[in-house]
């Protein structure tokens, strides 16, 4: 190796020809960022795209579309009740007519899942999720919410966040080319990548303000998209909550993607006001005509919680969780939170035919890992395997303990407990019996399991909103889960007719 440091004339010419080398490939990346910029239809700032036209956002935009419609993702649209799809359809169409894009194909979709969502994809495709329609109060909210993502389509803000992904390639790529790299290196990084990333306070509050003006445009109450805002916020502290996680809200809320605050919102109504909005739509009780009777929570597709039990009667299985565990039902698995940070995770997998479940627990799923305590086990007919080992992770130790069945065919459950090592023994006899709880159910149980519905009621003479909460189906957090549902605090006095949202055991 050559010491430059001793060789100054050597270690000049070696600068030089590295500044010529770098000089073209800098060049290139301005010229890349003039012949790469937009402007925003909606805001008329230049924004650099990247070269992301608006014609790949609409290709793109139909191919996610394709996607989610196979229920690839987010549970696929929701289509049991055409009618409720159709209008939250019709308020988006209303809103996007008063845009600076009213001539795309813009397309709104209620996706059949519980989590409370909602998101943009490139060339005017706005998803809202079946969580989120239950959760709005009135037609206002839900279109302050539609309005808000319509806004992140008309300012291009998908668009100006890969441009900035590609600027920060380029300019990788001049620095790759004066340090002797090849030209090769690429400039344009993953869109998928970037649609995952969080949007700006800027972006954001663009977005707001944007949504503020189709709202009052098309007549809403503006006031809305701060009121569905504060409801977002409570519904998250009882996510946590229900979690065993009280300081740890925003782990549950959208806003983590989307960093706004009531304040904000506040100050985007405020930048975007224009004219006032005479008798503005709140539309409530049509709002709770149209959601009474719809699917709350978990669909009989995806599987329901039932207080501390998971049962599926579209794959015929069920098994419960120890007391003081909290189940969720995700899209790809099952996860229970426990107490003292305890944790159960289920999932299922597709296996060879002919492996065995030891084989499958001890070669496929911890191959890398030194499992102890391997043995075979029947649960209630099934073939199954259990074996346990201990991890360091960046929480510190965690104990594992690991089981898969055989369900039938090349379908494989398992479960994955997790523990602090402090801890693992006085969990061993519940996890035991959740391991041995997981059992398949006959058709006679599988079609007496019925989704949970909300139910718009009016208030009789008398009633107390802990009163109506008791009536509901769930173990826990009754009143909690009825006020945030209702955007009530859970001391609020009720008055006789006053409607109000509940949840029954439907059909």
């Amino acid at each position: 190796m050559t010491d430059t440091a001793t060789k100054p004339s050597t270690a000049i010419a070696l600068r030089r020809r590295l500044l010529r080398r770098a000089v073209p490939a800098l060049a290139l990346a301005a010229m890349t960022a003039l012949a790469a910029c937009a402007q925003a239809p909606a805001t008329g700032r230049t924004i650099f795209t990247g070269g992301l036209s608006q014609e790949k956002e609409e290709e793109i935009g139909q191919q996610q579309y394709r996607q989610i419609k196979k229920g690839e993702a987010f549970g696929g649209p929701y289509e049991e009740n055409a009618e409720l799809t159709s209008y939250v359809a019709s308020i988006g169409r209303l809103l996007a007519k008063t845009s600076e894009m009213p001539d795309i194909k813009w397309t709104f979709t209620v996706l059949d899942t519980p989590i409370v969502n909602a998101f943009a994809t490139p060339g005017g495709y706005i998803y809202v999720t079946r969580g989120l329609v239950a959760l709005a109060e009135n037609e206002a909210e839900l279109a302050g919410v539609l309005a808000h993502e319509i806004g992140h389509v008309t300012a291009r803000h998908m668009a100006e966040r890969y441009g900035q992904s590609v600027i920060a390639q380029v300019l990788n790529l001049g620095a790759a080319v004066a340090l002797g790299g090849g030209m090769e290196t690429q400039a344009i990084g993953a869109l998928s990548a970037v649609m995952l990333r969080s949007y700006s306070r800027e972006q954001e509050f663009e977005a707001d303000t944007l949504g503020v003006r189709y709202l009052t445009r098309a007549g809403y109450e503006p006031e809305a998209m701060a009121s569905f805002l504060a409801k977002l916020q409570e519904h998250s502290r009882l996510e946590a909550k229900m979690r065993g996680q009280p300081g740890a809200a925003d782990k549950f809320n959208i806003m983590q993607t989307h960093p706004r605050t009531a304040d904000r919102v506040e100050a985007a109504i405020q930048a975007a006001a224009g004219r006032r909005v005479t008798d503005p739509i709140v539309a409530r009780d049509i709002y709770l005509d149209k959601i009474d009777g719809m699917i709350y929570g978990d669909s009989p597709e995806q599987g329901m919680v039932r207080g501390r039990e998971f049962l599926h009667p579209d794959l015929r299985f069920a098994f419960e969780v120890p007391r003081g565990f909290h189940v969720v039902n995700g899209e790809q698995q099952v996860v229970a939170f426990g107490p003292d940070d305890a944790l159960i995770v289920f999932d299922s997998v597709k296996v060879d035919r002919g492996i065995s479940m030891r084989d499958f627990l001890t070669r496929q799923w911890a191959k890398d890992v030194r499992l102890s305590r391997v043995e075979r086990i029947n649960v209630n007919g099934m073939e199954a395997a259990t074996g346990e080992t201990r991890l360091n992770t960046r929480d510190g130790a965690r104990d594992l303990r690991l089981v898969a069945y055989r369900y039938g065919g090349q379908r494989v459950y398992r479960f994955m407990f997790v523990t602090e090592p402090g801890q693992t023994a006085s969990f061993n006899e519940a996890f035991r019996r959740t391991t041995y709880s997981f059992r398949r159910l006959s058709d006679e149980e599988a079609l007496a399991i019925k989704p949970y519905r909300l139910d718009v009621q009016r208030v009789q003479r008398g009633e107390t909103l802990s009163g109506i909460a008791r009536a509901m189906p769930y173990d826990d957090f009754q009143l909690e889960r009825l006020a945030v549902l209702n955007g009530l605090d859970k001391n609020d006095n009720l008055v006789a007719g006053q409607r109000i949202k509940t949840v029954i055991v439907g059909n």
